[in-house]
């Protein structure tokens, strides 16, 4: 019967009223540029990569994954990307959480926070040109250890491992320290003050009330800042040794492309760098899904 009555009505509005009612109006059509947005920066070059990575220069569908997973030199390269990116992200949330605490109860919140993300301002490169002076054989720290008698010779911490992960830290930190203090900042003090009436000591208030409200959180903040870390690239060819322990996935993607000129390859790793990354995140969310989700008295978590 409703839609006896409303079929003749239809055809005496107007095009906007009936979009209207099927949901579409002047506010909803605000979101247009930014899917516009989504499709021409990000939808469209994963599905061209995706295509591209299926049409190798030489063999069948599969020649390029084929290729990559045969090859040691080539494979390998994702697990030094994730010796890489998972203990950085991990000491990065363990730095960030105490240092959030702490800063959430001070009067210069604004300044301390300011000052701790100052490392973003300088950019990967920068940090990078930094820290070979710093750290180099020649540099201040081996300088500085050899003055006070702590070492005979300079400390290698150039070119290797330790390079790499030191930048990492540095310019990942901010990052995940935002992340984390804004997910510290969103629980009601009222839960901690009351387990504290209670007689719950420090370390029993954060075990039993803060960290269950804030896995959730760190979930998030351990997901964004791997996806950052993963993607490791400048810092792993200044500080690191690009064709040897630090050669990461990221290098032979660009190697693929610009050295050998395999655009197709070049996807390929692109591809399986996005699975790598997925699958990490997936089983993080997975895990997060085992702790609280409710609501933090009025704030994240």
């Amino acid at each position: 019967m409703a839609s006896v009555t409303t079929t003749p009505l239809d055809h005496r509005m107007s095009l906007r009223q009936r979009l209207a009612l099927r949901g579409i109006d002047g506010v909803t059509l605000l979101v247009l540029p930014a899917v516009l947005f989504l499709l021409a920066v990000f939808i469209y070059p994963f599905i061209y990569g995706l295509i591209l990575s299926f049409r190798p220069k030489e063999g069948g569908m599969f020649a390029n994954y084929q290729k990559f997973f045969s090859d040691p030199f080539l494979y390998d390269t994702i697990l030094t990307t994730l010796w890489l990116a998972v203990p950085v992200t991990i000491i990065s949330i363990a730095i960030a959480l105490p240092v959030a605490f702490r800063v959430r109860l001070m009067t210069h919140q604004r300044l301390l926070t300011t000052i701790l993300v100052l490392p973003v301002t300088l950019g990967t490169v920068l940090v990078a040109e930094g820290l070979l002076n710093y750290l180099g054989p020649q540099g201040w720290f081996s300088r500085t250890l050899m003055l006070i008698g702590m070492i005979d010779r300079p400390v290698k911490l150039t070119n290797n491992y330790w390079g790499v992960f030191s930048s990492l830290i540095i310019t990942g930190f901010p990052f995940t320290f935002l992340l984390t203090l804004s997910y510290v900042s969103g629980i009601d003090p009222a839960l901690e003050q009351a387990a504290a009436t209670h007689g719950a000591r420090s370390w029993q208030r954060f075990r039993y009330v803060m960290l269950p409200l804030l896995v959730p959180g760190l979930a998030i903040a351990f997901c964004l800042s791997f996806v950052q870390a993963f993607a490791v690239f400048p810092s792993a060819v200044l500080l690191g040794a690009p064709a040897g322990p630090t050669r990461v996935i990221s290098i032979a993607a660009y190697q693929a492309a610009f050295e050998q000129y395999d655009y197709s390859m070049a996807s390929a790793i692109a591809m399986i760098m996005a699975v790598v990354q997925l699958l990490i995140v997936v089983v993080i969310l997975g895990i997060r899904n085992m702790f609280y989700r409710g609501s933090t008295a009025g704030g994240k978590g």
